[in-house]
């Protein structure tokens, strides 16, 4: 009855299912349909754990950058199907049928496949599965650049850019391997792993198990791993931790194993990539005493039980219907039955006799067979004693080599980060040889911009023509045509500043503050101070001694000296001067402070000039202080003839502030870099 009703055979198969073996699945969510529905058919139960979570990147600027730019690639990586699935869900357009790409696995073969990039319209380079069908080699790194090695060639990238879409971070070995061939590499970031959060239901399924139940771990990464043996110390007890290492691990990679195995758990199995391999490998695990329970439900417990009642139905007899009667006894005659009763006696001492002689021989075979078990249970002891003896030996040589295991595997993986260390120094090393020249050309342009600046801030050729030097004698080093055509130009700059006049600017600027705290005690042309006449009685000659020195008559001589004495005083009363600009005698005292500031403003103006060598607006500045000094005010004043000459010598000292530049230098440094 119960194998008629929907509801109980569906529960009867899920018990059943419980009841068998456990596969824990620990991909990233989503990612494992196919295995399921295939562990499913295989009759085997599945719990979804996963370790790792795949999150877009925070930035995926320079993946989209990369992708836009294809045409400058020769080659491109991807290192998982993740990468697939999330660059291409970030590249917009068709991708380059003469494009090769890279990938490791198989599973990365048919995430290409759904996103319409396959072969034969694409070249898709993988390495090569192994002999036998239930092993594979080579599906990794160092496989993949077997791979590209024996389809393109590595000497065939050199000097070739070659991009690797990856997650955040990773192993950096075919990244290395490709730069050794000469290759630029360029690596970006499709995705992130973090480390999830598994739900209450899962971590009760996973104490049920580690309580007894038979079960297995499948753990496709590294990092899965790690993360198991992380969350292990933090949600169970010390003994599901101790169930934990001794669980069935079933990893496609050794790498994997290894690093489980370094961890602290026993048992591991490597079943080789693909979803059908480690099917076979999960079978192979389970134990004798659980079989798998298959999914067909021909097959169900209660379809069972219902055959073996047919079976058993069909094995019984049928009843008769009539009961059989005994056959009738045959007649024998008086004579033979006399005869047989006649013998009877003898036919009884013949028994008695031989029953005697087994019952000695039964007693005898009987003490026989006491004393074989009693040496039988003693051998048994002693090998009972010997084998546990064995055991405990065992357990402890197995401890010994699972510590020596772990130790092993830690000076593994510290010897890899050694050789990997060793190696970035190595490419370090080879890069600053190559490109020796570069860093020089580099080092040699930033002293020259330097030094430009030095000399359009300051004026210092000197410091200039000693920068100058100094990279010359930097280039000296390098024999190379590049170094030689800078160093013609950093020598003709070296003329230039040579053969330019030394400014003392410093001093040009002095002399204009002098001419601007002048300018306050300058006197206007309309204000010149005139001196008071002071009349005074002239002197009178004697006439009459004149008269006869000279011969002329003593009327005439007398009439000289009173006409004399009279224009003699009146000089002295009135003086007249020239004025070319009469609007400068209309100045009034007022006008007068405005002229003063905006002449301070024209020398303020040319000083500013000076120092930041600004050769035209220095002659127009100092142009105007001249033509302001000449027209508004007193030219006759000492005080003005020396703000004059302080204007005229700044004047005559300028024509020297135009200083050489090091374009020449600058120019050739840039050329080199614009050929690299």
């Amino acid at each position: 009855m119960a194998a008629d009703i929907p509801g109980h055979a569906a529960s009867s198969a899920t018990a059943s299912r419980e009841a068998a073996f456990t596969v824990v699945i620990t991909r990233p969510a989503g990612q494992s349909s196919e295995l399921i529905r295939q562990l499913d058919a295989a009759g085997l139960a599945t719990l979804e754990f996963p370790l790792i979570e795949i999150a877009p990147v925070a930035d995926d600027a320079p993946l989209r950058a990369a992708l836009a730019s294809l045409e400058r690639y020769a080659l491109v990586v991807f290192v998982s199907p993740n990468a697939v699935d999330h660059a291409f869900a970030r590249h917009q357009g068709i991708w380059p049928h003469a494009l090769p790409i890279g990938v490791v696995g198989p599973g990365s073969v048919q995430a290409l496949a759904r996103h319409g990039v396959a072969a034969p319209a694409h070249r898709v380079i993988s390495p090569a599965s192994g002999a036998a069908d239930d092993e594979a080699t080579g599906f990794d790194s160092e496989g993949l650049f077997a791979a590209l090695d024996a389809s393109l060639g590595a000497a065939s990238l050199d000097g070739k850019r070659v991009l690797i879409v990856r997650g955040d971070g990773g192993r950096e070995w075919l990244a290395d391997r490709l730069r050794e061939a000469g290759a630029e590499v360029e690596a970006v970031a499709a995705y992130r792993r973090v480390v999830p959060e598994p739900s209450i239901r899962g971590w009760a399924r996973v104490h049920a198990l580690l309580a007894g139940a038979p079960h297995a771990w499948l753990l496709t990464s590294s990092e899965g791993v790690r993360n198991l043996h992380e969350l292990a110390q933090e949600h169970l007890t010390a003994d599901e931790i101790v169930q934990l290492k001794r669980a069935n691990l079933v990893t496609p990679h050794p790498r994997i194993a290894q690093t489980a195995r370094a961890l602290g758990f026993d048992r591991m199995t490597v079943s080789g990539p693909g979803d059908e391999r480690i099917v076979r490998a999960l079978l192979a695990a389970v134990p004798p005493v659980v079989q798998p329970v298959p999914s067909n439900p021909a097959h169900s417990p209660a379809n069972s039980r219902m055959t073996e009642t047919n079976a058993s139905t069909h094995a019984s007899p049928q009843p008769a219907a009539t009961t059989a009667l005994p056959p009738n006894q045959p007649f024998t005659p008086y004579e033979a039955q006399k005869r047989r009763s006649a013998s009877g006696p003898l036919l009884w001492l013949v028994v008695l006799i031989i029953a005697g002689a087994a019952g000695v021989g039964g007693f005898a075979l009987n003490r026989k067979v006491e004393r074989s078990e009693q040496r039988l249970a003693q051998r048994q002891q002693a090998n009972d004693t010997q084998t546990n003896e064995l055991r405990i030996k065992t357990e402890q040589a197995l401890a010994t080599v699972h510590q020596s295991d772990s130790q092993v595997a830690q000076l593994e993986g510290k010897l890899a980060d050694a050789q990997a260390a060793q190696q970035a120094l190595q490419q370090q090393y080879a890069d600053l040889a190559r490109n020796r020249d570069d860093w020089t050309l580099a080092e040699v342009g930033q002293m020259l911009s330097a030094a430009s600046q030095q000399l359009q801030l300051t004026g210092n050729t000197q410091l200039a023509l000693f920068a100058l030097q100094s990279a010359d004698t930097r280039l000296a080093a390098s024999d190379s045509p590049q170094a030689v055509a800078v160093r013609k130009a950093i020598a003709q700059d070296i003329d230039k500043l040579k053969a330019a006049p030394s400014t003392d600017l410093t001093g040009l600027a002095i002399k204009l503050d002098d001419a601007i705290d002048h300018i306050d005690s300058l006197p206007l042309a309309g204000e010149a101070p005139i001196p008071h006449a002071t009349p005074h009685a002239a002197t009178w000659a004697d006439t009459a001694k004149v008269a006869a020195a000279t011969g002329k008559p003593r009327w005439e001589v007398w009439l000289h000296e009173v006409t004399a004495g009279v224009g003699q005083q009146l000089t002295s009363l009135v003086q007249v001067r020239r004025i070319d600009n009469a609007d400068a005698m209309l100045v009034t005292p007022d006008q007068g402070y405005f002229v003063r500031q905006n002449l301070k403003l024209r020398l303020l103006s040319a000083r500013v000039a000076l120092l930041s060598r600004n050769q035209t607006t220095l002659k127009s500045d100092l142009q105007a202080a001249q033509t302001s000094l000449t027209r508004y005010f007193d030219n006759a004043s000492k005080e003005t003839q020396t703000v004059v000459d302080l204007v005229k010598q700044v004047d005559a000292g300028s024509a020297a502030v135009e200083l050489p530049n090091l374009n020449t230098s600058l120019q050739a440094v840039n050329q080199y870099r614009s050929r690299g």
